[in-house]
């Protein structure tokens, strides 16, 4: 059956959209067929990891929420960008990064039931095992819906005292939506913290699962976005993080 994954956070600046990327990418590369949504419309970024230019994009998430053409033909196959091959892919429907589209989304708003029915639309017409869905940052009723139709709903958190409390407003409304399996990563957590306490900690503070805790990585920063890490860095202790969050999804 396949399984939608939502990536959230309350606040903007976790690194939620590198991390969709990175851990899409790695679920494509374990065999599987998986597509990624990027429903930040105010402010899209997740098509730059995958190297797809906006001059590319023909047609986008915008282009089928205001009714001028079917979602699966706002997906683009980026499978060789990052390595996949044969009938394993990786699909991307970007948002539009046009100043005037990003306005009449911002000012008339759009059919929250109509992204619904995208989803499940692209699922079937492309034969989807996963879709994760790039969420906008805090709650509103775009967020709702995604967190709602989610088998996955996956937080990510910095150990940061406004991250930690707008997790909570965040694990509170995921559990009155009765979200199906709710998983916490906290990511740019600094080398001097002790990881595994850290862990221990937000398991406590939160009693959901921690399912990675990545560290703030200078190899990251240098990429800026250039491109997919785990792609790059497939040995590194971040990319090995990534795959050890994937087991878990792939177990739910």
């Amino acid at each position: 059956m396949p399984k939608v994954v939502s990536i959230h956070s309350y606040r903007g600046g976790t690194g939620k959209s590198n991390f969709t990327a990175n851990l899409a990418t790695t679920v494509a590369l374990q065999g599987n067929r998986v597509g990624v949504i990027d429903t930040d419309v105010p402010s899209p970024g997740i098509h730059n990891l995958f190297c797809l230019e906006p001059e590319q994009t023909h047609k986008t998430l915008n282009n089928y929420l205001w009714g001028e053409c079917a979602i699966e033909d706002a997906a683009y196959d980026l499978s060789a960008n990052i390595g996949v091959e044969g009938n394993d892919k990786l699909y991307l429907v970007p948002s539009s990064v046009k100043a005037d589209d990003i306005a009449r989304i911002l000012k008339d708003g759009y059919d929250v039931k109509l992204m619904n029915d995208g989803f499940r639309r692209l699922v079937k017409a492309l034969g989807l095992d996963y879709l994760f869905i790039d969420t906008h940052p805090g709650l509103s009723k775009e967020t709702f819906l995604s967190i709602a139709i989610s088998h996955v709903l996956l937080l990510i958190l910095r150990p940061d005292k406004q991250d930690y409390q707008g997790t909570a407003v965040t694990v509170d409304v995921a559990r009155q939506l009765r979200v199906r399996k709710m998983l916490l990563a906290i990511n740019k957590a600094h080398s001097k913290l002790n990881l595994n306490a850290l862990q221990q900690k937000v398991e406590e503070t939160y009693s959901e699962k921690v399912a990675g805790v990545f560290p703030l990585s200078e190899d990251v920063v240098q990429l800026a976005s250039e491109g997919v890490f785990c792609v790059k860095y497939p040995e590194h202790p971040i990319s090995q993080e990534f795959r050890k969050v994937a087991q878990q999804i792939a177990g739910v």
